[in-house]
């Protein structure tokens, strides 16, 4: 994730980073009719579809890396000060937070003649932490190596979907969201993480559903959707790191007032000042 995205911890891990939030819920049908202002419906789309999938990745690439170009991420590792470790790949996984070590793991599992394998106890032993013992230079290195081979990328994306996109693109159905409502429930578990806690993306659904009705339960998508944005715009302004909200201002809530419920293209919106187009 970017410099500016990645929220500055203070003393120990929230229970928002820890261990990953597999949601299970039943899909609806991606024929549903399109959202109308007022009116309750159930998912309009789904996804997961490969090109509405295409368009989530580059949306999430421009936050968090500044960059359309999500594919390059998968050499991407530092430490950018946060007090997670290093943060690392196409989703900004993190050594201090479960989500790296899980992803090695799973890597060595597939591959065991891999060039990170070695590094597997130390990033037991940092979890939870900042730290880089065991680790630095050489594991960046290692980092950089693996992420040049198909398998990693493929360790990388098989990660991403296990504990962010399909978590979030399941419940987005489940509560009745269009493709639109799916984005925004992704966007806000890559940065909050899985979880119940106030902070976590469990959290603020549930403060929004406080406030609104989801398509699911009755409500009005549009009208949901904003109570959705406050309440994870609340979050994002009790951290230095995540006090610009403008990956919700000016691009979801954009979306939104422009009734593309579908994220179909041309997209235009800006994040941090910066435009960004998708054809």
């Amino acid at each position: 994730m970017s410099k500016k995205l990645r929220p500055v911890l203070i003393g120990t891990l929230g229970a928002a980073s820890v261990a990953a939030l597999v949601i299970t819920t039943p899909a609806f049908s991606s024929a549903a009719p399109a959202p109308v202002a007022g009116v309750s419906v159930l998912a309009a789309g789904d996804l997961s579809a490969p090109a509405k999938k295409e368009i989530a990745m580059k949306l999430v690439s421009s936050a968090e890396n500044s960059s359309l170009d999500w594919k390059a991420q998968y050499k991407y590792i530092e430490d950018i000060g946060d007090g997670r470790g290093y943060t690392a790949g196409i989703i900004g996984f993190c050594s201090g937070t479960g989500d790296m070590l899980e992803l090695v793991e799973a890597y060595t599992n597939s591959v065991p003649d891999n060039p990170l394998a070695k590094f597997l106890p130390a990033l037991r032993k940092v979890n939870g932490t900042d730290s880089h013992a065991g680790l630095g230079t050489p594991f960046v290195n290692a980092w950089k190596q693996a992420a040049a081979t198909s398998a990693f990328q493929t360790a990388q994306n098989n990660e991403r979907d296990r504990v962010y996109f399909n978590p979030a693109v399941s419940q987005g159905k489940s509560d009745g969201l269009s493709n639109l409502g799916q984005f925004a429930y992704y966007d806000a578990i890559v940065m909050h993480g899985p979880g119940d806690s106030s902070d976590s993306f469990g959290g603020i659904r549930k403060a929004a559903m406080k406030k609104a009705k989801t398509p699911a339960q009755g409500g009005d998508e549009t009208t949901y959707l904003k109570a959705f944005f406050a309440a994870r715009k609340v979050i994002m302004k009790q951290e230095e790191a995540h006090a610009d909200t403008s990956r919700v201002d000016t691009e979801q809530l954009k979306f939104l007032n422009e009734g593309n419920f579908d994220l179909h293209t041309p997209l235009k919106w800006k994040v941090y000042g910066d435009s960004y187009t998708i054809n």
